[in-house]
């Protein structure tokens, strides 16, 4: 939710803002206008108000036609007050509609443009060079039959298509992932969090996921809950309708859930294997933090997700997301994707974001301080997205007869397996 004091002070930023996203410009103009007709027939009901106040010690004291005329006044101030509180009434509803409209302020550094105008920030690691080894390398689709790891067939016989089953070592190979990225976050002083899948209304529009990401938002329209797609919604809604004090922040959790996407506006994306599918796992960082710290927080959560990288060998490069192509809670985000050798190209992994005051708006959460009570920040980052995490994984270190060479620090996760050998080797 868009800060109405800046929204005054300096609504071509805010024009500005609009204009990289590819939004409507014209609703910085009917937001003023509203909130400039809120303040006015606020100040007007204010007004009246003490009038009334007035008229009414002046009544008590008055007689005959005297009083009769107060009275009459008073009859007539009534009325105007009714109808002003009406208007203020109206006016603010008018504001918080349009409120909720706004994306978040963007970050003055982000890259303007669309999905493809991102900047690269950086590039770690060398892409595979299966040439150079004497195989072609296998993708994931085929080497999860080999494992036995993967049953798409299956899946979609029983939930349809983007839908699939982890069998045998690909399960395992989850519950290793999972429980290696919840190791680290603790180890990073985060509180693990296992959270519901299922939210109310105003956790999933608080955070911002109802506005242009509604197209890929599950309902269930009979208990009018909400399907989450990461557990941000949950964690940010955890803390909703709260003052937290300023010496206990930044509070850090993990959460861990299953996601639901509906993968709208995809149609022939990505439709062999798992990297776009309607249900996953993911394991999410979410912070709570002062708005003055929350820069530095956004890089700390990139460096997490790059640890992570690290520890499983995989190549990959960090991107600055352009304008056009952030979700409308951040003001800047910062995706890392892995290379996907049968692809030959790099695929998003993890993903972070800042979103300054904007959920912590919506939510109403605010934060104690020496100065008051004042909106928080809050920033969220993608630790695991468990299938895309295992694609890369069986195609980075795959090896000519099929099996997989598990990367040393996810070893102890996995019972201590080096190789995943081919089913009935």
């Amino acid at each position: 939710m868009i800060d109405l004091r800046l929204l005054r002070e300096d609504p071509d930023r805010v024009r500005a803002s609009q204009r990289a996203r590819g939004e409507d410009v014209a609703l910085v103009d009917a937001l003023l206008s509203a909130d400039e007709r809120r303040r006015s027939s606020g100040s007007r009901f204010d007004e009246l108000r003490n009038a009334q106040k007035l008229i009414g010690n002046q009544i008590r004291s008055a007689q005959g036609e005297e009083k009769a005329g107060l009275l009459k006044q008073a009859s007539a101030l009534a009325a105007e007050a009714k109808a002003a509180n009406a208007e203020q009434s109206e006016a603010d509803d008018e504001v918080k509609r349009l409120q909720g409209q706004f994306a978040n302020l963007l970050h003055p550094d982000a890259p303007i443009g669309g999905e493809e105008d991102f900047v690269t920030l950086e590039e770690v690691g060398l892409p595979r060079d299966f040439a150079a080894e004497g195989f072609e390398p296998r993708d994931h689709v085929e080497l999860g039959r080999i494992l036995g790891a993967i049953d798409i067939e299956r899946a979609a016989k029983v939930s349809g298509s983007r839908f699939y089953y982890l069998t045998g070592i690909g399960a395992l190979l989850e519950l290793a992932l999972v429980n290696m990225a919840i190791a680290q976050a603790v180890e990073a002083g985060f509180i693990p969090m296992l959270t519901p899948a299922l939210v109310k209304p105003r956790a999933m529009e608080g955070t911002g996921f109802l506005g242009q990401a509604a197209e890929n938002v599950f309902r269930l329209e009979e208990d009018d809950f909400y399907l989450v797609g990461t557990s941000e919604v949950p964690l940010a809604g955890y803390h909703m309708d709260e003052i937290i004090d300023a010496d206990r922040l930044p509070l850090r959790y993990a959460g861990f859930s299953p996601c639901f996407r509906r993968e709208a506006g995809t149609y022939g994306k990505d439709t062999r294997g798992i990297i776009r599918v309607h249900q996953f796992d993911k394991v999410e960082m979410f912070v709570y933090t002062s708005p003055e710290e929350a820069e530095a927080e956004h890089q700390r959560l990139l460096e997490w997700e790059k640890q992570f990288l690290d520890k499983l060998g995989l190549a990959y490069r960090v991107i600055d997301v352009a304008s056009g192509d952030l979700g409308s809670s951040a003001t800047r985000k910062f995706d890392i994707e892995a290379w996907i050798p049968t692809q030959g190209k790099y695929r998003e992994l993890t993903s972070t974001s800042n979103c300054t005051e904007y959920q912590s708006r919506r939510l109403d959460i605010r934060m104690r301080g020496e100065g008051g009570n004042r909106p928080l920040a809050t920033l969220n980052g993608t630790l695991c997205a468990v299938p895309r995490t295992i694609v890369a994984i069986l195609e980075t270190h795959q090896q000519a007869d099929g099996s997989v060479v598990v990367p040393e620090a996810l070893r102890p996760y996995l019972g201590g397996r080096s190789v995943l050998e081919p089913v009935g080797k």
